[in-house]
């Protein structure tokens, strides 16, 4: 430092400031790059980065160069005998009423000099400071001094037309030597703009490193949620195929199975809906950190201070640490229901009557008797074949001589049963064998059987289709797919009136094939359509089957 490059501003203790903590130096250490920092506020800067960064850590806050390892901190002697002279005279200027001498904005700026505010040093005195220090000669009182390099370039105060060399921290904004010494900004905290700006700057570093910060714990939180709906379904997967839950399914027809599902089902949709949140903060945390970036790399300081303000506040962020798909413990509520499904399986099982015990394979019927269902050929479609006994039905290739009565679905190839159900709960099995095109389940006295029909829960209809000999779906509207991985020839229909329950099994493997719950408003009948015969391809019958004992 010399005489001859004093700053043409207010000289003040912003020049021993450390950039980073903003106080007045303590202890300065200097970087290889020539910037300084209070020794304690460097080393936590550094420590700070150090972690996951490697040689990328140590820059400096300022003008970010990387040095290749870490360099070693050395207590800036001269730096720190000045800092500590100039808070000495500093207090004596201020002490003696204000009556030192203060530096003007500009040397060849004329008119009275504003008083020496607070925490400023009279030029005299910090020349002779300097002086005393560096073995110079103080310039007399009239001696111009340089006006500092780069300042012709500055962007233009639009009402004096001087430099905007300063920036008014009051008002946060860029002012010329002229708007200091007006009533707009007389009494103002000034500083220059090019030593507040770099100070800006360094504070940006800390702000991306905070961001940074915030994004890795989101992203650590999106990996552990997706982990965790992994374990759900591996550990949900491994009851599916339990033996025992299968016979408790099979046997024990409740909405236990239903409730494992909707347990898995509603962890997945919460862990989605988290997923979607930290994947909309982390993209806001990315668009805020590139932005900060293309900041600090900016040289218009004019409208780096414009920006600064929103970007250096701290970002809304929601505290994830306590947010979680905790997999262990749906995984524990999982296992709950279905220990309770076994259990109250093996407790019917030893209040059933004698000659079940007996049986070396206990049948469903057992628990619940299966209904004697028959086919009512007045509902039935002119083209379906009832038979005698009316326990099967299939498509013929022309339309029979039949009475158009009320009852009698007239476009859609189906029938309904004569016995209907208003309470309890029914059961019975229906032989689809190798057809590819059929529909199952049960419908309401009162849905609509002329013409073109909409089938849906909504309209009365609770069914499962199979069509194409691979594409099984539950109709509703539009239409629930459903995957199958063991083809059923035999097909369970169970219903719980009570609570408006339908579920469809397939009797050999012992599966549930898909439940769905409602509440019946009205009479529910058995609901039967082998479908068109396809020419033959499709024309075997569906078989309403007897449930007897296993012998």
């Amino acid at each position: 430092i010399t005489a001859m490059a004093l700053p043409s501003a207010f000289l003040s203790e912003d020049q021993f400031t450390c950039s980073i903590c903003l106080e007045m130096f303590n202890n300065p250490v200097s970087t290889p790059c020539g910037h300084s920092f209070c020794q304690s506020c460097l080393s936590s800067y550094w420590d700070s980065r150090g972690r996951g960064q490697a040689a990328k850590a140590y820059q400096c806050p300022l003008c970010k160069e990387s040095f290749s390892k870490r360099p070693e901190l050395q207590i800036n002697r001269t730096l720190k005998e000045i800092t500590e002279q100039f808070k000495q005279m500093s207090q004596s200027a201020g002490g003696a009423g204000g009556g030192g001498e203060h530096l003007s904005l500009r040397a060849q700026h004329s008119g009275p000099s504003p008083p020496v505010r607070p925490g400023e040093m009279p030029e005299r005195l910090l020349v002779e400071m300097m002086a005393r220090f560096q073995g110079l000669t103080p310039p007399s009182r009239g001696a111009t001094q340089c006006v500092p390099d780069g300042h012709s370039n500055l962007p233009l105060c639009p009402i004096h037309m001087r430099g905007l060399e300063f920036f008014c921290r009051t008002d946060n904004m860029c002012v010329c030597s002229v708007c200091v010494e007006t009533a707009d900004h007389r009494g103002h905290s000034v500083a220059p703009a090019q030593r507040e700006w770099h100070i800006k700057k360094s504070q940006l570093g800390i702000h991306e490193m905070e961001l940074k910060e915030l994004i890795c714990v989101r992203e650590r939180k999106v990996e552990e949620i997706r982990n965790s709906i992994r374990e759900i379904k591996i550990n949900y997967n491994k009851i599916d195929m339990s033996d025992g839950y299968r016979t408790a399914c099979f046997y024990y027809f409740d909405s236990s199975h239903q409730v494992i599902e909707m347990t898995v089902l509603t962890a997945e949709s919460r862990a989605q809906s988290l997923l979607k949140e930290l994947e909309e903060e982390i993209t806001a945390l990315k668009k805020r950190s590139a932005t900060l970036s293309q900041l600090a790399v900016s040289e218009d300081y004019v409208q780096f201070f414009k920006t600064f303000p929103a970007l250096s506040s701290p970002p809304q962020a929601k505290d994830w640490s306590n947010v979680s798909v905790s997999s262990q413990s749906t995984s524990e509520g999982i296992l709950r229901t279905v220990s309770q499904m076994v259990e109250r399986l093996q407790l019917d099982m030893l209040n059933l009557p004698e000659p079940c015990k007996q049986q070396p394979g206990i049948n469903r019927e057992c628990v619940y008797p299966a209904e004697d269902i028959t086919l009512d050929p007045g509902t039935a479609h002119p083209r379906l074949i009832i038979s005698a006994d009316g326990k099967q039905v299939q498509c013929g290739d022309r339309h029979q001589l039949v009475p158009d009565n009320p009852e009698r679905f007239d476009r859609v190839v189906c029938v309904m049963a004569h016995q209907g159900f208003t309470s309890g709960r029914h059961y019975w099995e229906v032989d689809v064998g190798s057809k590819t095109d059929w529909d199952l389940g049960v419908a309401s006295r009162s849905v609509i059987r002329k013409g073109k029909i909409p089938v849906s829960p909504a309209h009365g209809y609770w069914f499962l289709s199979l069509r194409d000999r691979t594409d099984y779906a539950f109709r509703t509207d539009p239409a629930t797919s459903l995957t199958v991985a063991t083809r059923p020839s035999r097909v369970g229909i169970y219903i719980d009136c009570e609570k408006g329950l339908v579920s469809f099994y397939n009797v050999e493997a012992k599966l549930v094939i898909f439940t769905y719950t409602d509440s019946f408003k009205d009479t529910i009948h058995p609901f039967f359509s082998p479908c068109t015969n396809k020419s033959g391809q499709n024309a075997a019958p569906l078989v309403i089957c007897p449930i007897a004992i296993t012998e």
